[in-house]
């Protein structure tokens, strides 16, 4: 199993298999074979991923960014997909890696939502207590060798406290106040903590949002699984707001001088 979620919908290498990313079926095998060796995991190969998503922690909540983009193998084939998903009324999940993993925990916390909603008990459940569960679903099919195929980054605003939080595939988890999955954890998180870090009690939204689109521009610059189509998610004591589809400004005219670009035949 490869665990990096850098190598997440990489393109195969027919040459070198030293990340396990040749489909079971047509991976090249010399070894003895036994009763034990037949058995197929589907669940080990991710096939439609998605990449980065970014959180970062305000003065007045949570807001997270993530495109739209999900990916089939290096193809981008499906650009209309929201992977930040409302949890209740106070929390937002979003994902990368495998998509129809993630539908699979969306189906699930939509049920206990249903569940908790129907004790009518005065209770319900927030951030906290939903990345709890999440932690340990991970770490249980983790242990059965039949891991969800995701990193998750959990955010949320109750009882006046926010609360930010990751957990992946392992069912590792940790929490800060700028966090980021796949490329986004390279490239993004240095932006995020040298503009984040000992101002999460000051910034604005207005500022916070200017630092996520930021961010994003970065990423679709320099992560080939990109795409320049983008939500933002704003969780804040009012509830959960998550954005229509938004684009960055990008400008390419620095690339007219390379050669080989477009269609320079000098």
């Amino acid at each position: 199993m490869d665990h990096f979620p850098m190598n997440w919908g990489r393109p195969r290498n027919d040459a070198l298999d030293a990340y396990g990313t040749y489909p079971i079926a047509q991976r090249p095998y010399n070894g003895p074979t036994d009763a034990f060796s037949a058995g197929v995991q589907h669940t080990q190969q991710p096939i439609v991923t998605g990449t980065s998503v970014l959180a970062i922690k305000y003065k007045d909540g949570i807001m997270m960014a993530a495109d739209n983009l999900a990916s089939y193998g290096s193809l981008a084939r499906f650009k209309d997909i929201q992977r930040l998903h409302p949890v209740g009324t106070n929390t937002v999940i979003g994902a990368g890696g495998d998509m129809s993993d993630f539908q699979y925990i969306q189906n699930f916390l939509d049920q206990l939502m249903i569940e908790e909603f129907t004790e009518q008990d005065g209770h319900s459940l927030g951030p906290s207590e939903i990345h709890e569960y999440l932690s340990r679903v991970m770490y249980a099919r983790r242990s059965k060798m039949n891991p969800l195929w995701n990193s998750l980054i959990v955010g949320g605003f109750k009882d006046g406290k926010r609360f930010l939080s990751y957990v992946d595939l392992l069912g590792t988890t940790y929490s800060a106040s700028t966090l980021a999955t796949g490329y986004g954890s390279y490239i993004a998180q240095p932006l995020l903590r040298k503009a984040v870090e000992g101002n999460e009690d000051t910034l604005t939204e207005d500022e916070a949002v200017k630092i996520i689109e930021q961010s994003m521009k970065v990423l679709y610059y320099r992560d080939a699984r990109s795409l320049n189509k983008y939500q933002i998610a704003k969780i804040t004591a009012d509830g959960v707001i998550v954005s229509e589809s938004r684009s960055a400004e990008t400008q390419w005219s620095f690339a007219e001088g390379i050669r080989g670009y477009g269609a320079q035949t000098q």
